[in-house]
């Protein structure tokens, strides 16, 4: 299985052991590695059975005023940044992922912040037999659960965990 990082995050696939298939034809991403693992998907010519998006970085209903904000943030001191980052990543459980830490660099905060994701390039990659799962915290401080939800249960097959947040555990 090929996996891709979350922002500022490195080797935290173990923590999605629940969630991941041990398999060359999956491929997975947690975060903005599931922007990052959707674009390889859509421009690889390999058989992948299915692509697994771990709360996958969703911000396209934000508004440019939000992403401008947060990149001023990033700027004005990355480590505290990254810091309060990762405590919302683990909310509501609080745990110590400083074992995990890559601290990312603005590009890739804003490549995360910005991406959109487009239902007609979904459907492509549906329609060349690939299986899509998305996995989305109802208690996400990063994203906006719901309007991720909204996007991509039309599309995929769609997981909404209660009581769990970004890195969807309890």
């Amino acid at each position: 299985m090929l996996f891709f990082n979350g922002f500022s995050l490195q080797k935290e696939e173990e923590l999605f052991d629940a969630y991941l298939l041990k398999s060359n034809l999956c491929v997975a991403g947690f975060s903005y590695g599931a922007q990052k693992a959707f674009e390889y998907i859509y421009h690889s010519k390999e058989r992948i059975e299915r692509l697994i998006l771990l709360s996958p970085a969703f911000f396209q209903t934000q508004k440019v005023s939000f992403i401008r904000t947060q990149l001023h943030y990033f700027e004005a001191g990355q480590e505290a940044y990254v810091k309060q980052f990762l405590a919302n990543v683990s909310s509501p459980l609080k745990l110590d992922l400083s074992a995990y830490l890559k601290i990312g660099c603005k590009e890739e905060l804003e490549a995360l912040l910005t991406y959109r994701w487009d239902s007609r390039k979904i459907e492509e990659v549906l329609e060349r037999g690939t299986t899509i799962e998305v996995f989305l915290g109802a208690e996400d401080k990063i994203i906006d659960a719901e309007d991720a939800f909204a996007f991509f249960s039309p599309l995929t097959t769609t997981y909404f965990i209660k009581r769990v947040g970004h890195i969807l555990k309890n």
